[in-house]
């Protein structure tokens, strides 16, 4: 007797299952392309930068700057690479190792963050009726 189930041609795989997707999709024409929005910099890509950055400014090695935080060499190179998102007592620590508050460390990536996105947001101050300056880290 035969496993096949009826109607089914011998050799046949059985019917796929019948895929409905939960959003339509979007009609649009196939020639017209969305303007890509800027990209906002991530926060640990700027911090990563500033610590990479004063490590090389003093000649220091990854090594002497990791020892002195206590932290790992690996941790602190992935840190520095925006691929790891750092602890507050982490940044602190890093920011001690090479002669900086954190207050410093942040303040030097609020900087690069404005001089990043000083291009894209000109447009919007002269727009705004208010300009705020300052950072706001919530832990």
């Amino acid at each position: 007797m035969s496993n096949q189930a009826p109607n089914q041609a011998p050799n046949q795989a059985p019917n796929p299952a019948r895929v409905i997707p939960l959003r339509p999709p979007a009609a649009r024409p196939a020639n017209t392309r969305r303007p890509a929005a800027p990209r906002e910099p991530l926060w640990r890509d700027l911090v990563g930068d500033v610590l990479r950055r004063e490590r090389l400014a003093q000649e220091r090695t990854l090594k002497d700057v990791a020892d002195a935080a206590r932290i790992s060499m690996p941790y602190l190179s992935e840190i520095e690479r925006g691929r790891k998102e750092a602890s507050s007592e982490v940044l602190a620590a890093a920011a001690q190792a090479l002669g900086l508050g954190l207050a410093d460390l942040l303040s030097l990536a609020q900087g690069e963050l404005l001089r990043l996105t000083s291009r894209t947001a000109t447009h919007d101050r002269r727009t705004s009726a208010s300009r705020i300056d300052g950072l706001c880290l919530a832990a």
